[in-house]
């Protein structure tokens, strides 16, 4: 009888401790994401795929020029410069002050690629599932708002770099004092480099975005086995 409830009660305690075990290691893919699939990394090469395959087209010649999407603009503070140059017979010289900040963006991305790849890199997800859940840019605005002024410190020395170099500097040295001498106008002394830094950026993140979308909505952008397995779960959410 002794025998019996001894060997009773260690099987509830082997059963017990095997239950426990397995909701331990239950519990080991949920460090990676679900069921074992590396969703963060997914996640990762997605953002990747938007920095090789979009963010590329803007180092070229035109690609924020001619990309409406991405087309840096004079800020507010320069719209009265551009039309007060027009007014005095200045157009062609306000049509290349908007061309050589975009043309500096362009050059300054190319610089500033391996940047944007070593943010993605070095990124962690609070929430990889939910995020993978999330909407259509949902991964790309959390490296946005999660990276963007680390970037900026590493990404406005190569804009300052790609205006001396593109010559935007001399361009708009030479604008804003031909402005600044019309009578009667309020002088203006903009911070163009922090300006196109911000835009630039923008412009990086928002052709991120394209490339997370296609990827999410179009099985043939998922080029890797990774991102089919880790895609999939969020096709019927």
């Amino acid at each position: 009888m002794k025998r019996i409830l001894i060997v009773t009660v260690l099987l509830s305690v082997t059963f017990s401790s095997c239950a426990e075990m397995q909701q331990v290691i239950n519990q080991f893919p949920q460090i990676q994401g679900i069921g074992g699939v590396d969703v963060s990394g997914g996640l990762k090469e997605a953002l990747n795929n938007g920095i090789s395959k979009q963010v590329t087209k803007l180092t070229a010649t035109d690609g924020f020029y001619k990309n409406e999407a991405v087309k840096i603009l004079l800020p507010d503070e320069l719209k009265k410069v551009d039309s007060g140059l027009r007014k005095i017979g200045l157009s062609s010289l306000a049509d290349e002050g908007l061309k050589v900040l975009n043309r500096a963006a362009e050059d300054a991305v190319k610089e500033a690629t391996p940047i944007f790849v070593d943010a993605v890199v070095n990124m962690s997800f609070s929430d990889a599932t939910t995020i993978l859940m999330g909407n259509e840019s949902a991964a790309t605005q959390y490296l946005e708002n999660s990276t963007s002024t680390a970037l900026y410190g590493k990404f406005n020395p190569v804009i300052k770099n790609s205006f001396d170099k593109v010559g935007a500097d001399k361009v708009w040295n030479n604008i804003i004092t031909k402005y600044n001498s019309i009578p009667l106008v309020k002088k203006v002394n903009p911070d163009l480099t922090d300006y196109v830094t911000n835009q630039a950026m923008k412009g990086v993140f928002k052709m991120i975005a394209v490339e997370e979308k296609n990827i999410r909505t179009n099985l043939s952008s998922r080029t890797s086995p990774l991102l089919q397995k880790v895609f999939a779960m969020q096709d019927h959410k």
